[in-house]
């Protein structure tokens, strides 16, 4: 600040993570465009929150502390599905935990009001942004208020907010108060009267919603649906004597905005204090990887996407992603290798069709469940033309593709030159994909594709690797005890496992997250959207059993998958016989236990 000649700063970051200046996080990001817009700003990462003066570092900010809690909500970050504290943290120094707090939103919003009673306190990122109405915690096992109201903070920013913290930031210069701030796009904000408030909806109270949970499910079906930044209506909730307002969503970036974004002076790395610690090793997957587009408009039931970047798909241009490219040669650690050009999911480059520029998207159906609308757009070529502009950059050995491809989309695509040059330039042995689950009944909560879907994808693939004379794997990311999934369902996932002739290394448990509409499921016993009751599975036994199934083989899980396969009367899957999972007697552990496969085998399913 004394070298800049900055006396104090507009703003000050309150962040959970360690600093890293990168645009794959929100911190930076939202910190360079402040700057570019003649802002100055300051960054407080990881404070101690047991110290006032931790939030005292930067002194007092002129216009207002900025507050998130990282890129990961701080409970997912501290805990896995079965509530046992994490130890590492890969934002944090050295990969270490211990560096934040639980509901670091809350926490460092206390405490940055008892550092300066009178300044301004914005929220934002994914823990304010998935939290803004009431909300299901599973680790409170309860439904919690507005975090806008838990943290007292004066307003909160959800979504992709570059356009709405220019915009506050602005009004904020002009001297505007911030309790007077209803009008921008992108904001939650809490009031005493609804008086002048025109074309808004009301969903069920915080109170009807944490004691009723036909009240909950009414609630999340109502802010589900309006998150589109076209049709979105203004959303009010009650909470005691206050209501707490959510305008619609911000407008997209144009592509022009959106290159702009990407185009600011980061440093792309962490910041050299931390180097001394070990750096940080979330830097690691992304320092040389390109996001190229937002949103997604897959429609996942698990994935929070929806309430978050939206289903909209906001794009950079090609030529921005290729410049981008050109900058990481230039870097003194770059190796030739491009870990990524992609988004939420790497082949959705485009808004999934026509309609949705003028019209937003539909709230009545989804663009690929259950099966693809007929105004989608199938095309992946203007995607295959970015990375083939890539891979012509000296410099360039190869260029990965990491983010995830949306298998169904592409099988939808009756030209294969996509599929083949992945398959020829952009995996490296492998491909992960997400069928998730086999159990059509299943597959029907999570929004997912029928189980034929990923077979005749999955042998496409085989035979385009086979015509390249590629010997290369399929591994499908596969989840246990989501809402829908019983016993039976997990054992009809085992034997599927069983016929592809691999075991997966590692599978997922469904985990409730703030925000997504599996985690209303899993709170109310019913799909909010179809009023559909749902089996959850909520026992941690039971859950143990469920994912144990998909590592039947493993020695250790012998005795949850006899349990389970006993309790659910298969007790024909015991024994020596073909489709057997599991032998009458544990196996004997072996010292030369071989490491499991985790892909299935060139040519089969």
């Amino acid at each position: 600040m004394k070298k800049a000649g900055i006396e104090s700063l507009d703003f000050i970051i309150i962040t959970g993570d360690a600093y890293v200046d990168h645009p794959s996080f929100g911190t930076a990001i939202i910190g360079r465009v402040l700057q570019s817009q003649g802002f100055t700003v300051g960054v407080i990462p990881q404070p101690d929150w047991k110290d006032v003066d931790s939030f005292r570092a930067l002194g007092r900010p002129n216009l207002g502390f900025l507050i998130n809690s990282g890129n990961i909500d701080s409970m997912v970050n501290h805990y896995t599905a079965a509530k046992k504290k994490r130890h590492d943290d890969l934002y944090s120094p050295g990969g270490k935990g211990g560096f934040r707090p639980d509901r670091a939103v809350i926490v460092y919003c206390g405490k940055a009001r008892e550092a300066y009673k009178d300044v301004p306190i914005l929220i934002g990122g994914i823990e304010a942004s998935l939290r803004r109405f009431a909300h299901y915690d599973y680790w409170d096992d309860k439904v919690r208020r507005s975090i806008l109201i838990d943290s007292k903070a004066d307003l909160l920013m959800y979504g992709m907010g570059e356009k709405t913290v220019v915009e506050v930031a602005n009004l904020l210069k002009y001297g505007m108060n911030v309790r007077n701030i209803k009008s921008t796009r992108g904001i939650v904000y809490a009031v005493n009267t609804l008086e002048g408030l025109k074309d808004y909806i009301e969903v069920p109270s915080f109170e009807d919603a944490a004691s009723d949970k036909e009240a909950y499910s009414k609630s999340y079906k109502a802010e589900y649906m309006e998150q589109d930044p076209t049709n979105g209506r203004t959303i009010v909730q009650k909470h005691g004597d206050r209501y707490v307002v959510q305008n619609p969503p911000q407008l997209s970036l144009s592509q022009e905005e959106m290159d702009a974004v990407y185009a600011l002076p980061y440093a792309r790395t962490y910041h050299p204090m931390y180097e001394s610690q070990g750096g940080i090793p979330a830097i690691k997957e992304v320092k040389f990887s390109i996001t190229s587009h937002r949103g997604c408009y897959g429609g996942c039931s698990f994935c929070a996407l929806n309430f978050h970047q939206g289903r909209v798909i906001q794009n950079r241009s090609g030529k921005s992603v290729v410049e981008e490219a050109k900058l990481m040669t230039t870097l003194d650690d770059f190796k030739g290798y491009i870990h990524d050009v992609g988004g939420p999911t790497a082949n959705f480059r485009h808004r999934a069709c026509k309609l949705q520029e003028k019209n937003g998207v539909c709230k009545s159906r989804q663009c690929l469940f259950p099966t693809p609308c007929k105004n989608l757009i199938v095309d992946h070529s203007e995607y295959l033309g970015v990375l083939r502009n890539i891979r012509k950059l000296p410099g360039i050995k190869k260029v990965f593709i990491r983010s995830g491809i949306r298998y169904d989309y592409l099988s939808y695509d009756k030209n294969d030159t996509f599929f083949r040059e992945l398959c020829e330039h952009h995996i490296s042995g492998q491909l992960k994909v997400a069928p998730e689950h086999i159990s059509n009944r299943v597959l029907k909560q999570m929004g997912k594709p029928g189980k034929e879907v990923y077979n005749r994808f999955a042998e496409k693939y085989h035979k385009i690797n086979k015509d390249l004379g590629k010997k290369q794997f399929l591994v499908p990311y596969l989840m246990s005890s989501h809402p829908g999934s019983d016993i039976h369902a997990a054992i009809e996932l085992a034997l599927y496992i069983k016929e592809m002739g691999y075991m997966p290394e590692q599978v997922q448990d469904f985990y409730p997250t703030p925000g997504s509409l599996s985690t209303a499921m899993y709170y109310t016993g019913k799909n909010p959207l179809t009023g559909e009751e749902v089996y959850v599975p909520k026992t941690q036994k039971e859950k143990n059993m469920q994912r144990a199934l998909l590592q039947y083989s493993l020695p250790s899980n012998y005795s949850l998958v006899r349990e389970a396969l006993v309790s659910a009367h298969r007790e024909d899957l015991i024994g020596k016989g073909k489709n057997c999972l599991i032998p009458d007697s544990p196996p004997r552990a072996s010292k030369k236990t071989s490491k499991n496969r985790t892909a299935a085998k060139p040519g089969k399913k």
